[in-house]
Order: structure tokens, then sequence, then C-alpha cells
């Protein structure tokens, strides 16, 4: 399986300038394949293919001051993402359930990270720095030690600097037996419930950190555009939105962590999250909470863990009593179940928890329903 490393760099000012000119290489150089396709279809109905613009790359280092200053495999690769990003609108179009998306230029800002996708071919460390070729020897923050063996390098520039992302190939490292599975439900009042009837508060990083996004929002409003005082007020709301994705990103992966520690099998939602983002009084809310990476990184932690976790079909599993599988119909504002069928008495996301360890096949109607009877 692979891994991601990323590792802060410290570059010079020297260094910076070259990181700088090589992306603005690279997202010219996108522009101006993608708009060769454009045009290759409008004027003859050609598709030029991955091969027949990687060929043309000798040719446009002869004509260009600034590609030869660019290693040839980014160069490459930016050929790549170009192919990349028309299969994907392909591929939505034939599946008709989203917008196409038709591949566009990249602004000045819309390109924000190059790759070497061959560790070894010029990329790779080089005492105690990372070798970069045509750039030199960066600084980096190694805060942990790279595991496995490396595959590829992109480099990477955020608001608050420049960062490497090393993808390597692990092995697994099974955590013991515990011989446990639970079933987990997730949601707006509360992060997660278990089937055990414990809850995991939601900690809502966006609402706590809107007053002052709001403030950096304004800041930058009131520059002037084209200033140097709106570019660095860009900056500063830039840095207040990476600290809260950073904050959510830290507290899925703490959450996901502590679960796969103690149980062997997990049962979660299979959500249709774009899907329920249409639902605009919610939609913010759902966004905030971040479900979908925190689905994301439990998989791929279950993975490297040799952990189980089971998708279910969401639907009912908060309708449905785990006492007995009857229906109890309730408004979403109701947050607790009563059944008048078999007694049982449970909050809302506790009794959806038992249904969805159920669906994933850990266990039957009722047999963990005493764990919430009151």
């Amino acid at each position: 399986m692979k891994q991601a490393f990323v590792y802060k760099l410290r570059p010079t000012r020297k260094q910076e300038q070259a990181l700088e000119d090589t992306l603005e290489t690279c997202r010219h150089l996108y522009n101006a394949c993608l708009g060769e396709r454009k045009q290759a279809w409008a004027q003859r109905q050609e598709r030029l293919s991955f091969a027949k613009q990687c060929a043309t790359l000798p040719e446009r280092k002869q004509t260009s001051p600034h590609l030869p200053l660019v290693h040839s495999q980014v160069l490459q690769d930016v050929l790549h993402r170009v192919q990349r990003s028309y299969d994907h609108f392909f591929r939505r179009l034939k599946q008709q359930k989203e917008k196409p998306g038709f591949p566009r230029f990249k602004g000045r800002g819309g390109y924000d990270s190059f790759t070497y996708p061959q560790w070894g071919n010029g990329v790779g460390f080089k005492e105690g720095r990372l070798c970069l070729s045509r750039i030199g020897l960066l600084r980096i923050c190694s805060d942990r030690p790279l595991q496995g063996d490396p595959k590829t390098c992109t480099i990477r520039r955020r608001a608050d600097g420049w960062y490497a992302c090393i993808v390597c190939a692990v092995a697994p490292a099974p955590l013991p037996l515990t011989g446990e599975s639970i079933g987990l439900d997730v949601g707006l009042e509360n992060f997660a419930t278990l089937s055990t009837g414990k809850q995991t508060p939601n900690p809502r990083l966006l609402r706590r950190a809107e007053r002052r996004l709001k403030t950096a929002q304004r800041r930058l409003s009131r520059r002037k555009k084209g200033s140097r005082n709106r570019a660095k007020a860009r900056v500063l709301l830039a840095k207040a939105h990476l600290k809260v994705q950073r904050a959510r990103l830290d507290f899925c992966h703490k959450v996901a962590h502590d679960l796969l520690d103690r149980f062997d099998t997990l049962a979660v939602e299979k959500l249709n999250i774009k899907g329920m983002l249409k639902n605009h009084p919610l939609a913010k809310s759902i966004a905030d909470v971040g479900w979908g990476t925190f689905l994301s990184v439990l998989k791929r932690k279950a993975e490297r863990a040799v952990r189980s976790v089971v998708e279910v079909d969401p639907r009912y599993t908060s309708q449905i009593c785990s006492g007995c599988g009857e229906s109890v119909p309730k408004k979403l504002s109701v947050r607790w179940h009563a059944c008048p069928y078999c007694g049982l008495e449970a909050h809302r996301g506790t009794n959806a928890a038992l249904n969805i360890k159920r669906k994933g096949g850990v266990t039957a109607f009722g047999e963990t329903a005493t764990l919430v009877a009151v």
C-alpha cells in the first residue's frame, strides 16, 4: 500500500524564486497543451493524446527559454495532468450523475504543485536535505522519519510556505486483534455515536473560527485590488482557512486512531455527502463536520492496520428499532428513540449505530439492545 509523508521546506530566497518559476512554467505548459487540444478538436476534429503531445516536448524546449530550466519528468507529469483532466471529464460525461465540467485553463494561483514522478530521477536526499533537480538542496523539517520505499515527490505551495509530499510504498502494520466490533453513526449533534452508546462531541471547528475568518475577509475586501496590502490580507485569510482545515484533519486522525486501536471491525454508513450538501439549511454544518474526510482517513488507516471497515446503506437506520426491527418513524428534530412495540428507549444516534452494526453483518436484532435499554 502507499502512504504520503508531508514535510515543510525551508528554501532560501533564491530557491523560493526557482520554485515559483518552475510552477509558472508548468502552468503555462498546461494551458498551452490544453489550448492545443481544444484547437485540434475545433478545427480538425482530432483528439491529441498524451503520447503525441509528449513527443513535442524536445521541440518546445528549443523554442522556449523556460522549459529547459525544468526537469524533463516534471514536464511530462504536466502532460499527464492534462490527460487525466480529459479522462475525468469523459468519465463524468458517461456516468451522467454530475456536471461534466470541461477542463479549464489555470489562472495565476490556480496551479499550486508540480511532481517528480520517479524517486531517484531528479529528486532524492543528499547530505540530509531534499535534492531537487534544477533547484538545489533544500532544508526540510523532518518531524518524522520516512518509511517504506519512496516512489514520487510532489512540491506544493501553500499559504504558509512550501511542502514536499513524498509517497512511499509501505508494508501493512497489523494491530493486535481485540475481538471487538462496533457500529458507528455520524451526525451533527455529535460527531460520532457508537453502538455501545459512547458519543464523540462535534468540535464545530468552522463555527468557532467564524469570527476570525470574518475579520480576515473584511480586511481583504477593504484593500485596493492589486496592492501589496491586499496580497498580505489574502495570505492572512488563506492561513486562517488552512488552520481550520488542519484542525479538522487532526481531529479525524485522532478519532480514527482511537477506534482502530479498540475494534477489529467497524460498520459505517455509505453517505452521499454531495447530495446532502444540497440541503441549504444544513449544508454549512455538514461541510464543517467533515464526514468525508473522516471516512477517508478511517479507511486508509484501517488498510494499514489490517482492520475491516464495512460500509452499509444508511437508509432507515434511525427509523427502525434496533431491539425488535419494527419501523418507528420520527422527524430529524426528535433526538430520542422510544419503541412502542418492545419498549426500548435510546438516543437516536445509538439506535442508528446498532442498526448499522447489524447491517454490517456483525449482530442480529436485539443482540446488543440491552446496552442502551433504560
